[in-house]
């Protein structure tokens, strides 16, 4: 089975900051995110709240789309994002541990 993409972009609690990353495993990276996993950007501010995401086919095409998108004006990004999600919650609040389940 071929993997599925996805690009999605993280805010912090007062969406000051947004952060737009790719993955092949949404579920894992969200939880390494909230849980600091790795040093850098998100841990240092704080960002690791999913506002936003979308599903690519392909490495390829979900790469190129990030760039993109890092590319966007912060009011963009904003108007993206209120597209799906107007009130900038919490995409990943549903979900179970990706450590514990296999969804």
């Amino acid at each position: 089975m071929d993997k599925l993409w996805a690009v999605y972009i993280l805010t912090n609690y007062n969406k000051i900051t947004f952060y737009v990353g790719v993955t092949s495993n949404l579920k894992k990276r969200i939880y390494e995110h909230k849980n600091k996993m790795f040093k850098g950007f998100t841990s240092k501010y704080g960002v690791d709240k999913l506002v936003y995401y979308e599903q690519a086919d392909t490495a390829q095409s979900a790469i190129s789309r990030e760039k993109q998108l890092k590319r966007w004006h912060r009011d963009w990004k904003i108007n993206l994002i209120k597209e799906k999600n107007p009130q900038f919650e919490d995409l990943s609040q549903t979900w179970s541990d990706p450590e514990t389940s296999s969804g």
